[in-house]
C-alpha cells in the first residue's frame, strides 16, 4: 500500500531532521484540553532522537492566517512535550517562524536534541503552499519527515512545499499506520465490511459515500445527514437539518446501494425537540413523521437496535461523525450505543477523526478500537480514494 520512504529508511545520526507533526490540539487557558496527537507524535520523534538526530518539529494550530495570534501559540505544546519526553525541548518563539531564534536555536543543537517551531499559519505563505516559505523551512534541515496525516490532505509549504527544497524525505510512523489501516480497510477489508457514517451534512460526505458504495456490505447513515435520505424516500423531517438541494442525490445513493447490494440502514426512529439545547423537552417518533416544528437530535432506541444488530457481524468497520448532537449529553445516547458496539466486535474497528474520535476517546473506549485516525478531512479524503498532497510528496523507496 504504501510505497514510501519511512523513518526506518533513514540514517539520521548527527543530521538536522525536520518533522512536520500535528500538534493541532485545542486550548483553553494556555491549558491543552485533548493532547491525542501529542501523543501520537512521539514514537516517530523518540525513534530519531534514538538514533543521534537533531529534531526540528514544526506544526499549525487553529487558523491564524497569516496574523500572529498568542492564544495560537505553539509554547504549551513545548511544555506538554518536554514532559512526555522527558527532556527540555527548545520553543523557538519567532512570529516569522524561521527567524533568529530559530536560527541560533538550531545551530547549537546536539545530537537527539529537540527545538519546536512557531505555529507555521502565522506566516500567510504557509496556507498558499508559497516558495519562500518552503525555503526558509527547508534551510533549517537536511532531512524531512511528515507525520502529520491530520494536514496532509492540505498542500502547504510545511507539508508539500518544504520536500522540493531538503535531501531527503520520508513518512513517519504515524503517518505510515495511518495509511496501512485505512488503506487496507477500504481496498482489502476482511467481510463484511460496514462503513458508519453520521455528522450534519451530506455534502461532506458525498464522495465518500458514492466510493464506499462500491466496496462495503454495509452502510449505515446517521447523524443530521440522515434527514436529507429520509426526505427522498418521502418522508416529513419537520425542522430537522436538511440540504434541499441533495435531496436528488440521496435518492440516487439509495438506487445505487440496491443496484450493488449493499445493505443501507437509515434511522427508524428519531428523538425531536422543539428548542436546540440540552435540556429541551424531548419526544420519540418514527423518522419519517417528524411533525412540524420538531427537529430530530439523535437516534431513536429503535434504530440504536437495528443498527447494533446489523454491525454486530461485521468484521471490518469504519465510523466517521456522531448519530446525533453529541455535544449535548442528553442527545448523545446514539452516539455512545455505537462507540459501545465497536468497542465489542471482534474485528477491525477504524474511527475516522473528528467528533467520532473525540466521542470514542471522552466514552472511555478508545483503547477497545484497533485504530483512531489523528486526521478527521484527511481521513475522509482518503475514503473518497483522492491521493493525499503530503503522502504523494514525500520520497518513493
Amino acid at each position: 500500500m504504501l510505497n514510501k520512504k519511512t523513518v526506518e529508511d533513514l540514517n539520521v545520526k548527527g543530521k538536522r531532521v525536520l518533522v512536520r507533526c500535528d500538534f493541532n490540539v485545542p486550548v483553553k487557558d494556555g491549558v491543552i484540553t485533548d493532547e491525542n496527537r501529542i501523543t501520537a507524535s512521539l514514537p516517530t520523534i523518540k525513534k530519531l532522537m534514538d538514533n543521534g538526530a537533531k529534531v526540528i518539529l514544526c506544526s499549525h494550530m487553529g487558523k491564524p492566517k497569516g496574523e500572529v495570534k498568542p492564544e495560537l501559540s505553539l509554547a504549551p505544546v513545548a511544555v506538554r512535550l518536554s514532559e512526555k519526553l522527558g527532556i527540555n525541548v527548545k520553543f523557538a518563539k519567532d512570529d516569522n517562524v524561521v527567524g533568529e531564534n530559530a536560527k541560533k536555536a538550531v545551530a547549537e543543537m546536539k545530537d537527539g536534541e529537540v527545538v519546536l517551531l512557531e505555529n507555521t499559519r502565522y506566516r500567510k505563505e504557509e496556507t498558499k503552499n508559497e516558495d519562500n516559505f518552503s525555503k526558509e523551512l527547508a534551510s533549517l534541515a537536511d532531512i524531512y519527515v511528515d507525520d502529520a496525516f491530520g494536514s496532509s490532505h492540505r498542500a502547504h509549504c510545511s507539508t508539500v512545499g518544504v520536500t522540493k527544497y531538503v535531501g531527503e524525505s520520508a513518512v513517519g510512523y504515524l503517518m505510515e499506520k495511518e495509511i496501512e489501516y485505512l488503506g487496507n480497510a477500504v481496498e482489502n477489508p476482511v467481510r463484511p465490511f460496514a462503513a458508519v457514517l453520521g455528522g450534519a451534512k451530506v455534502s461532506d460526505k458525498i464522495n465518500v459515500i458514492n466510493n464506499l458504495l462500491e466496496k462495503v456490505d454495509i452502510l449505515i447513515i446517521g447523524g443530521g445527514m440522515a434527514y436529507t435520505f429520509i426526505k427522498a424516500l418521502g418522508g416529513n423531517v419537520g425542522e430537522s437539518l436538511l440540504e434541499a438541494d441533495k435531496v436528488d442525490y440521496a435518492r440516487d445513493m439509495i438506487e445505487k446501494a440496491k443496484e450493488k447490494g449493499v445493505k443501507f440502514l437509515l434511522p427508524i426512529d428519531t428523538v425531536v425537540v422543539k428548542e436546540f439545547k440540552n435540556e429541551a423537552e424531548s419526544d420519540i417518533v418514527p423518522t419519517g413523521l417528524i411533525p412540524d416544528g420538531w427537529m430530530g437530535v439523535d437516534i431513536g432506541p429503535e434504530t440504536v437496535k437495528a443498527f447494533s444488530e446489523a454491525l454486530k457481524s461485521a468484521k471490518t468497520v469504519i465510523w466517521n461523525g456522531p448519530m446525533g448532537v453529541f455535544e449535548f449529553p442528553n442527545f448523545a445516547k446514539g452516539t455512545e450505543a455505537i462507540a459501545k458496539v465497536l468497542a465489542d466486535i471482534d474485528g477491525t474497528t477504524i474511527i475516522g477523526g473528528g467528533d467520532s474520535a473525540a466521542a470514542v476517546n471522552q466514552l472511555g473506549y478508545g483503547d477497545k478500537m484497533s485504530h483512531i485516525s489523528t486526521g478527521g478531512g484527511a481521513s475522509l479524503e482518503f475514503l473518497e480514494g483522492k491521493e493525499l498532497p503530503g503522502v504523494a510528496a514525500v520520497q518513493d523507496k
